[in-house]
Formats: C-alpha cells, sequence, structure tokens
C-alpha cells in the first residue's frame, strides 16, 4: 500500500513537470513562430483571441447591464426617498398661514352670558323674510341675515368642519358681501369659496385674513379701524358701512366669534347680526361692551375692519 502511494506520488510529480514542460515549450515555440513565420503564428493563436475577445464582449454587456440595472434602482429609490421626505415635511409644516387663528370659533355647547337688553321692539328692528330670503331691519340699509345653525346651511362642510360648528366667520362674511354687492351667495357657497382661497383653519373656524380676503375677492373696500374712536365706528354704521367685529369671551361666545355691526339706533345703541344666533341679532347693544369683549388678537387688521362699497 505504502509503495502504491509512493508510486501514485511521483506520477502526480511527473505529470506536472511534463505539463509545465509542455506549456514552457509550446511558449517559447510561439514566441519563435510569432517572429519567424506570423501568418502561422495568427492561426494557430486565432480561436485563442477570437475566444478571449468574446469573453471580453460578453463580460462588458454583463457589466453594463448590470450597471444599468444598479443605476435605475438607485434612480427610482431616490425618487421614493424624495417623495416620502416631502409627504413627510408637509405632515409637519404647520399651516402656510402667517398669523395663527388663536380664539377657536366654535359654537358653543355651554350657553353664554345672556344680551344685558331685551329683544327690541319692531319698530327698531326686525327679522322679515322675503321670497325664501331673511333679512334684519333697522340699519341703515337691510342686511341678509344668514344663520350658520339654520336647517339649510347647518349640515354643509367648511372645509372638513360643520358650518353649524364653524362656520360663523364664512357666514358673517356671506352676509356683508350680499348686502353690499347685493347679489346672494350663502353661506354654503361662501365656505367653499374661503377653502379655496385659504381663509380656512381646520378644527378652528377661519384665518384672520378671511376678512380682508373676501371683501377684496369681491370688489369691497375693506379698513382695521381704531378700537380708540368709538364716533368714527358710530359714524361709518350710521352711513351704511358694515363692521365685522372677531368677538372674545363673553356676551357672543365662550372662545372667538364673528359677527357684524350693521347699524346705530337714534340712542347711539349698535345693531348687530350674529351668525349663530337671531335673538342676539335683534338685540341693541352697547358700543363699549362690544369693544370690551372684542377678540384680543391683533393679526391681518383685526379685531374690528370696516366694509363698505366701492365708490
Amino acid at each position: 500500500m505504502k509503495n502504491f502511494k509512493k508510486t501514485f506520488r511521483w506520477l502526480k510529480y511527473t505529470l506536472s513537470i511534463l505539463l509545465l514542460a509542455l506549456v514552457c515549450v509550446g511558449t517559447v515555440e510561439l514566441v519563435v513562430c510569432s517572429y519567424q513565420s506570423p501568418e502561422l503564428y495568427q492561426r494557430i493563436t486565432a480561436p485563442v483571441r477570437a475566444g478571449l475577445q468574446r469573453a471580453a464582449e460578453f463580460n462588458q454587456y454583463i457589466w453594463s447591464r448590470l450597471s444599468t440595472a444598479v443605476t435605475i434602482a438607485a434612480d427610482n429609490a431616490a425618487v421614493q426617498l424624495q417623495n416620502s421626505w416631502e409627504e413627510l415635511m408637509t405632515r409637519l409644516e404647520p399651516d402656510p398661514e402667517t398669523e395663527p387663528a388663536e380664539d377657536i370659533q366654535l359654537v358653543d355647547s355651554e350657553e353664554v352670558a345672556p344680551p344685558p337688553r331685551p329683544i327690541a321692539s319692531f319698530s327698531i328692528t326686525t327679522l322679515i323674510c322675503r321670497n325664501s330670503q331673511e333679512y334684519l331691519t333697522g340699519g341703515a340699509r337691510e342686511l341678509f341675515y344668514y344663520n350658520q345653525t339654520a336647517d339649510l346651511w347647518a349640515e354643509g362642510l367648511y372645509g372638513t368642519d360643520s358650518i353649524s360648528g364653524y362656520g360663523c366667520g364664512p357666514t358673517a362674511m356671506a352676509m356683508v358681501v350680499s348686502t353690499l354687492t347685493g347679489t346672494p351667495i350663502d353661506p354654503v357657497q361662501m365656505s367653499q369659496h374661503c377653502v379655496d382661497n385659504g381663509y380656512w383653519a381646520r378644527r378652528q373656524g377661519s384665518y384672520r385674513t378671511i376678512v380682508q380676503g373676501v371683501a377684496e375677492d369681491f370688489g369691497l373696500v375693506c379698513e382695521s379701524l381704531s378700537l380708540e374712536d368709538q364716533d368714527d365706528i358710530s359714524r361709518r354704521l350710521a352711513t351704511g358701512q358694515l363692521v365685522v367685529a372677531l368677538m372674545g369671551p363673553g356676551h357672543f361666545t365662550n372662545g372667538g366669534h364673528f359677527i357684524v355691526l350693521r347699524g346705530v339706533t337714534l340712542d347711539g345703541s349698535i345693531l348687530v347680526a350674529d351668525p349663530a344666533s337671531s335673538d342676539r341679532s335683534l338685540t341693541t347693544w352697547e358700543l363699549d361692551l362690544i369693544l370690551e369683549e372684542l377678540s384680543a388678537s391683533r393679526h391681518s387688521g383685526g379685531p374690528l375692519w370696516a366694509v363698505s362699497a366701492p365708490f
């Protein structure tokens, strides 16, 4: 057995040496042949060179396809990553508005303080209905009146919120625009306009830009009023201008609420149009009390804006 193993190793070494010798001899002969007979050398080596060329071309093809696939995959991954990043940043970014909606304009579930005066007499102001449209009388002009809690509008949407809960802003501006332009626009239509133009604040009501923005959208003039000049406020109301007021906690709301000041009586009391209460709309109010209960916010010219038709 040992002799067999020795013999096998001897044969293996011998064959290896012979193969190496053949390779060396063949290499030398090829080198000599390349000098002595280039044509013969070309014929002998042509199959080898052709095979190597095909192998190189195949490798280049595979590498090209692989590179293309990797590039496409990388591009797709980059696009998906960019889209995911933009979606994440969109979710994290605050609303694009430049001012906050601090006072949540939600119709109160709890009763607010009742008006300090009873409903005014018919001779001072009343609510009339003509051709299915309600109007408030008593000011320098009849005012289109809309109530956001009325069946016609209550279930309408203000963005993803209800008009009955959060739509005091568009309802107030629907009254102002309808009255000053003479063309009716109801709370549902105005709510959609406000959503389309960026005045809606989700679960908060409306941005304060709603007053100036809607007025300009419908060709009206809007001015911010000083809270110190009561005579100017009364004069504007007496001449037919409407004043939009953003109220804070008090007799009109426990949070935030847009109302319209629509006129002044002979004794200097103020007539209002409250989008959430016909009773408060038929009561006369002291201007001092209204100014005292205005929202503390001073964004976008608020909390008191005079709106009028252009001359």
